[in-house]
């Protein structure tokens, strides 16, 4: 029997990676109806110094004032590199401190239709980019599949740190960098936002409903006298998961092209 070139741990873990891998099983499955012994529970204190995985939430007062403050910050900026930089000099988010890189925006500045999402994810936080990884791979082809791509559009997120463990963003960590994202929209100026996800839906557009509801809809965005043509679609990260609504999504990309061109 001819022997395999062994792969090297590091490049088979990257492939896991990239073929959107997130958990591991063992090799044999595992019988969850046989019975088996109670194992004593231990009571186990969580460590209080560790800011990876116990990041406590900002009490709503002080949150109150520093998105207040953000929201002073993102009126000074008048150019998406001023906006840059004063999103990077901003120390009073707790992200920052366990993210790689900032994630800021990509794509053509003049663009008509801008995409946002919710945050960035292992891939986006290491080359600080959005929608680099798996989810944006899967972006790239459903723009394609319509007739476009990253040179016709803009790309960025609600957040520009990845919180950590890919967790959900918290509503005040939302909140807080919300202003940030509406003068990112006011300096580019699209005809049409692509929402992706429920988060960048309720972070801009004031609403409870589900993705689930809402998406397909055409919303209008508003921002003092600002007034843009909205849509709001499934996350590529979910598609991932679920491949079965990819059908809706390409519904919902097909709908913002015919806006575009109208």
């Amino acid at each position: 029997m001819p022997m395999t070139e062994k792969i090297p741990p590091e490049h088979l873990l990257q492939w896991y990676i990239s073929a959107g891998v997130d958990e591991t099983i063992g090799d044999l499955a595992v019988n969850h109806f046989e019975q088996r012994p109670e194992t004593p529970r231990v009571s186990r204190q969580k460590p209080q110094n560790d800011p990876v995985l116990f990041q406590s939430a900002p009490q709503k007062s002080d949150a109150l004032l520093t998105t207040t403050k953000t929201l002073s910050l993102a009126k000074q900026a008048f150019s998406l590199q001023e906006l840059k930089e004063i999103i990077a000099d901003f120390d009073e988010c707790p992200l920052k401190k366990t993210a790689t890189n900032m994630v800021f925006g990509a794509g053509n500045p003049q663009a008509q239709l801008m995409i946002i999402g919710e945050a960035p994810g292992a891939q986006e936080d290491l080359q600080g980019q959005p929608f680099v990884g798996p989810s944006g791979h899967l972006l790239d082809l459903m723009l394609h599949s319509v007739g476009l791509d990253r040179t016709e559009v803009y790309i960025s997120n609600i957040l520009p740190w990845r919180p950590p463990a890919n967790r959900k963003p918290s509503e005040s960590e939302i909140a807080l960098f919300t202003p940030f994202i509406r003068r990112h929209i006011a300096l580019i100026k699209p005809k049409v936002l692509l929402l992706l996800g429920g988060s960048a839906v309720s972070a801009l557009m004031q609403t409870n409903a589900g993705i689930t509801k809402i998406r397909g809809r055409w919303l209008t965005y508003t921002d003092e006298e600002l007034t843009i043509d909205a849509i709001a679609s499934f996350h590529p990260a979910f598609l991932l998961r679920t491949p079965a609504q990819k059908k809706l999504s390409w519904r919902d990309f097909l709908a913002v092209k015919k806006r575009l061109t109208a």
